[in-house]
């Protein structure tokens, strides 16, 4: 395990953000110039075979001009309740499909739509009325109960100051002396210790018609709006989720509120899968990103960065006769939790699934205030979660990763391999996943401002999951280096599996090894109670 502090040495080689004249001196170990202006007019007639060819070729430009159609996108879906976004659902997401979907065919891909079940939810509401008005930001956590319960708000072993160590709603004894025999009690709980769905159900057996869970305060990263999942508990009643702050609003003596679920609707929506047929047939290289936003907003670099920086990828390797069958997914109903990409791995046969060689995930590559992470297999930083698998070959997906950005002089940072992304599917049925990743909601420390630049104290992404996640919300550095390294690792893998399965494929034309790792820099804090750059909260089951 890598230690948490910087060598001198190294913190003097990265304390800056990412440059591109760097970039372009150091991109002779890939054999490719530095792609700082748009594509040449011979990419799209060209067979980009050669790392030079398609990193000349996938520019920030062209990634950028697919993000640009995006926002146009979810700027026309006028959606009743959902407008300005592309969630799953809606014709925000529809027209992205169809955006996608028609580049690729364009291109001459074998291109699906992979369709899934799945339950739309509405947008929640939570309103104090009392002895305020005031309507906050909220959602509903899945497996929530459907109703719209008026009444008083009862707060349930409250922690709010600090250090905010909460055990609110753990234990039954919790609701021991307070009175919730009303038609209409809402319970005020906040996140700490335990999980979400054991918070909810012992207030629902307390007497409770309706749960609101907040965040708990104990840091920066934990002090915005919260929503979870209640799966496995059964709970019955409306549940819903608010930010720290406003949690301590209806904490106060004699609030009331009002919570509203609406019954969530079956509908159906589609994953676009392209494939291109190699030599080996059987030896399926996968890479895919997430489609879809949130309900608050178009989602440009969440997920619109992967989403575009892949598409891109796509496009210029259309005339790449790969030695491996390659195939690119985008994803729907990632952000109501996984859907449309775990739909699809289950719905795969034994003997489909023993195809895949690998399958690599690209979920918010651009972040404003970033960080450049990979996904952390060979755990030298963060212990992989209870029940999460690794599958054997995933960490030579990171060692790729890894003497990629040491060739281009990046330093790079590990992230916790902890499936909340659509990667989780894959490793659950043991096929091996990497990816990249340049930070959410977590807090950027002053360690990592010394070596990627930005704002210490403020989020990667400070408008993760809200309606600025627009065109605007971008870093072009970032994005630049990612949409290469997309680039390379598809074309590398397009070409040999060997590290990863055994498979032995073919070089890449013209190409030269790249060099050993210069390794993590090791920025995280890994002790209890630290933050850990983990990936989306809102795809997980507890509250710790």
């Amino acid at each position: 395990m890598s230690t948490p502090h910087m060598s001198p040495g190294r913190a003097s080689r990265a304390a800056r953000p990412l440059s591109l004249a760097l970039v372009a001196s150091t991109l002779a170990w890939v054999g490719a110039a530095a792609p700082a202006e748009a594509a040449p007019p011979s990419c799209s007639k060209r067979t980009n075979n050669t790392y030079a060819k398609l990193l000349e070729c996938v520019t920030v430009e062209g990634v950028r001009a697919h993000q640009a159609v995006f926002q146009s996108i979810a700027d026309a879906n006028d959606d009743e309740y959902y407008p300005g976004s592309r969630v799953a659902g809606t014709e925000g997401y529809a027209k992205s499909v169809d955006y996608v979907a028609g580049k690729l065919r364009a291109a001459g891909y074998t291109v699906t739509l992979d369709p899934f079940e799945f339950q739309f939810v509405f947008p929640a509401l939570l309103r104090q009325t009392g002895p305020v008005t005031a309507s906050y930001a909220t959602g509903t956590y899945t497996g929530s109960g459907n109703g719209t319960v008026s009444g008083g708000v009862v707060p349930i072993d409250l922690a709010l100051l600090p250090p905010r160590a909460s055990t609110s709603a753990c234990e039954a004894t919790d609701f021991t002396g307070i009175d919730l025999s009303g038609p209409s009690d809402i319970a005020l709980i906040q996140r700490g210790t335990c999980p979400f769905g054991v918070k909810a159900a012992n207030a629902q057996a307390a007497g409770a018609e309706a749960v609101v869970i907040f965040n708990d305060g104990a840091s920066p990263a934990r002090e915005g709006l919260i929503v979870g999942t209640l799966v496995p508990s059964v709970v019955t009643i409306p549940v819903v989720g608010a930010s720290f702050a406003d949690g301590v609003t209806l904490a106060q003596p004699g609030s009331t509120g009002q919570v509203r679920v609406l019954p969530s609707e079956t509908r159906t929506d589609y994953n676009v899968i392209a494939e291109k047929r190699g030599t080996y047939r059987d030896n399926v290289v996968m890479s895919g990103a997430h489609l879809d936003s949130v309900g608050a907003g178009p989602g440009i670099n969440d997920n619109g960065s992967g989403s575009a920086a892949l598409l891109e990828t796509a496009l210029q390797m259309a005339k790449v006769k790969p030695v491996n069958t390659v195939r690119y997914a985008w994803w729907g109903a990632e952000e109501s939790g996984l859907l449309g990409s775990t739909a699809y791995v289950q719905g795969l046969s034994q003997a489909e699934k023993d195809r895949i060689a690998l399958y690599l995930n690209y979920d918010m590559v651009g972040s404003p205030n970033y960080v450049l992470t990979i996904y952390d297999a060979d755990t030298s930083t963060f212990p992989a979660p209870a029940g999460v698998p690794i599958p054997e070959g995933s960490a030579a997906i990171e060692a790729l990763y890894e003497g990629f950005y040491t060739s281009v002089g990046q330093p790079y940072d590990d992230a916790q391999y902890s499936g909340r992304s659509d990667y989780q599917a894959f490793i659950l049925a043991g096929i091996p996943s990497g990816g990249l990743f340049t930070g959410a909601e977590g807090v950027k420390t002053a360690a990592q401002q010394a070596v990627w630049g930005g704002t210490a104290g403020a989020q990667y992404d400070p408008c993760y999951h809200l309606a600025c996640d627009t065109y605007a919300n971008n870093n072009n550095a970032a994005l630049d280096v990612n949409s290469d390294l997309i680039a390379y690792a598809a074309l590398t893998y397009a070409y040999s599996t060997e590290p990863v399965n055994g498979v032995v494929g073919e070089p890449v034309p013209e190409s030269v090894p790249l060099p050993a790792p210069a390794g993590p820099e090791g920025t995280f804090c890994t002790t209890a109670g630290c933050p850990s750059g983990g990936l989306h909260d809102d795809h997980e089951s507890e509250s710790e």
